[in-house]
């Protein structure tokens, strides 16, 4: 494929819009799903921090 301007390159033959469209809402859903796999993880990694408080309090409590 050769495009003899970068005008050319971007209008992708007439598809452009099309083409540049899906590049666009690809990139966006990645970004999306990077922000809400951060959050996920937060969130598991508080869950665990507060079961294992919760199981070092229970085992203190039966020493006792």
């Amino acid at each position: 494929m050769s495009w003899n301007s970068a005008a050319d390159f971007f209008a992708m033959g007439g598809y452009g819009l099309y083409v540049w469209g899906s590049v666009g809402v690809t990139v966006a859903a990645l970004i999306l799903e990077l922000f809400v796999l951060g959050q996920r993880r937060k969130s598991a990694l508080s869950r665990i921090k507060r079961a294992s408080t919760t199981e070092r309090n229970d085992d203190n409590e039966k020493q006792t």
